[in-house]
């Protein structure tokens, strides 16, 4: 009698040790998205223990409190974290319901599903572009400090978050990068603040369709107020600070320094950046009309008769038409902080006093003051000299002394 041959089935049935067990394979590897949903839940394990946000009394707590403010600005991030949010950290988000052409792209990610003609050996549809490696590269580069050596910086940062809640630095939309990107200033990226503490900077001519042109290029080095800090190119900064970031302006002791730099000298590549103006009212209004000795001093990125056409329905500008008194064309960067350094130094002789226009609604202008045309003209001169700290405006005699008389 022969001997019954095993099946396939009888070989599985009788494998007593698991040999022949298929386990998935797993990767330690974390995705970007674990690496973010980990990182969010360590401000989450914080608010367990503690009942509360991170704040800035510790080095660590600081740290967090970065974070929780970049996941707050960033809404792509928002919408990954939202299901993770159990202490409604990050607020109300809005996410979209997908439709069912969303679910096909979705599952769609190696384009199978893509007509013929689009398909093609020859396009690359999943290697990274140039930009979208520069913003990974920016990422990427960021090292740590150790907290010796972020101890200086910190106290930096913790001063300038309290010179922005006093109102002695404003945040603003950040433009031109040559013109508003500069080493000692202070930005804001993703949430985070930053410091650019150095750069290595120089004059690169490079090729066009339409001439040759030159830019600034160079290494810079940039500290974060999460404790890392980045040697990025100088326009690789800049245009990541365009793209997700703000300006933090100086306080006005900087501002002044700042005033003197190059105030005097014009060359053929400088670019004017504005206008500082000085108008006389035309309102009929008697409270004004008696007052001598009143104009408006102000700054304009536009030409002044552009920005003045419709002064009647401005309350900057008392609700009716002006008069051009003089103007003076700016250079570089130094038109804002000339106007704000005038403001500051005829402070004493600014006009106070409540109008009201045809609604009822109350207005208390601050940018006209009470001074002689003469006067204010030997201010400017005096700021373009650099004497000016060494000088102050008397409102009762209606003129400029020396400080120390």
């Amino acid at each position: 009698m022969s001997k019954k041959k095993p099946t396939l089935d009888d070989i599985f049935n009788d494998d007593n040790f698991g040999l022949l067990e298929s386990k998935a394979k797993t990767s330690n590897v974390k995705s970007e998205e674990d690496r973010l949903i980990d990182s969010f839940e360590e401000i989450n394990s914080f608010y367990d223990k503690n009942k509360r946000e991170p704040s800035t009394s510790s080095m660590s707590e600081y740290g967090l409190l970065a974070k929780l403010k970049n996941f707050r600005q960033n809404e792509e991030q928002k919408i990954i974290l939202k299901p993770f949010d159990r202490h409604n950290l990050l607020g109300h988000v809005e996410i979209e319901k997908p439709s069912l052409d969303d679910i096909l792209n979705e599952v769609d990610d190696f384009g199978l599903l893509s007509n013929d003609d689009e398909l093609s050996i020859f396009k690359f549809n999943h290697t990274p572009k140039p930009e979208d490696r520069a913003e990974t590269d920016f990422v990427a580069r960021r090292k740590s400090l150790s907290e010796e050596e972020f101890a200086p910086y910190e106290e930096m940062f913790h001063k300038v978050h309290q010179e922005i809640k006093e109102g002695k630095r404003k945040i603003k939309t950040f433009h031109n990068i040559e013109k508003n990107l500069h080493v000692g200033d202070f930005y804001v990226m993703d949430g985070i603040l930053l410091y650019l503490e150095t750069a290595d900077l120089k004059r690169e001519e490079w090729e066009q369709k339409s001439g040759n042109r030159v830019r600034i290029e160079g290494r810079t080095k940039t500290v974060f107020e999460n404790a890392t800090y980045s040697n990025m190119l100088f326009r690789s900064l800049g245009k990541q600070i365009q793209k997700n970031g703000k300006l933090v302006t100086n306080t006005d002791a900087k501002s002044e320094q700042e005033m003197f730099v190059n105030a005097n000298l014009i060359a053929e590549e400088d670019m004017q950046t504005g206008w500082i103006y000085v108008l006389k009212t035309q309102s009929k209004n008697p409270e004004l009309t008696s007052i001598k000795d009143l104009y408006k001093i102000g700054f304009s990125s536009t030409s002044v008769d552009e920005r003045i056409k419709n002064a009647k329905n401005e309350a900057t500008y008392l609700f009716a038409g002006v008069k051009k008194v003089a103007t003076y064309k700016c250079y570089n960067r130094n038109a804002d902080k000339l106007e704000i350094l005038l403001h500051r130094f005829f402070a004493n002789a600014c006009l106070d006093i409540d109008l009201f226009n045809e609604k009822g609604q109350r207005l208390n202008p601050r940018e006209w003051f009470v001074v002689p045309f003469e006067v204010i003209e030997e201010a400017i001169k005096l700021i373009l000299n650099e004497n000016i700290v060494n000088y102050a405006y008397d409102s009762n005699s209606k003129k400029v002394k020396l400080k120390d008389q």
